[in-house]
C-alpha cells in the first residue's frame, strides 16, 4: 500500500473535514466526526484528523495511479472549500 500525507495549518481544520466527508458522502462511504474522517473511495482511502490549527490528510492506494487519483480528488474540493484562505495539500511520502 502507497501512502502519502499532508498537514495543512488551518483555524477550520474541524470544518473542512466535516464538508470534505459530507460532500463525499453522496457517493461513497465515508465515517466521520468533528475530529477525523475516512473516506473509502473505489481507487483507495483518505483518512483525515482535525487538531488545533491543522488538518491532516493520509491518502492510501494500491498503486501510484490510483494514489494520485485519490489526492486529486481530495486537493480539488478542499482547494474549492478553503478558496479564501487558498489552502494547497503538499503531499509527502509516509515513512
Amino acid at each position: 500500500m502507497l501512502t502519502e500525507t499532508a498537514t495543512i495549518p488551518t483555524a477550520l481544520a474541524s470544518r473542512y473535514l466535516q464538508q470534505l466527508c459530507k460532500h463525499f458522502a453522496h457517493k461513497i462511504a465515508v465515517r466521520y466526526d468533528a475530529a477525523s474522517g475516512e473516506a473509502e473511495f473505489p481507487w483507495g482511502r483518505c483518512a483525515m484528523t482535525a487538531s488545533d490549527g491543522l488538518l491532516t490528510l493520509r491518502a492510501e492506494a494500491a498503486d501510484a495511479e490510483a494514489l494520485a487519483r485519490v489526492k486529486a480528488v481530495v486537493d480539488d474540493h478542499l482547494v474549492r472549500f478553503a478558496w479564501k484562505e487558498g489552502l494547497k495539500p503538499d503531499w509527502t511520502p509516509a515513512g
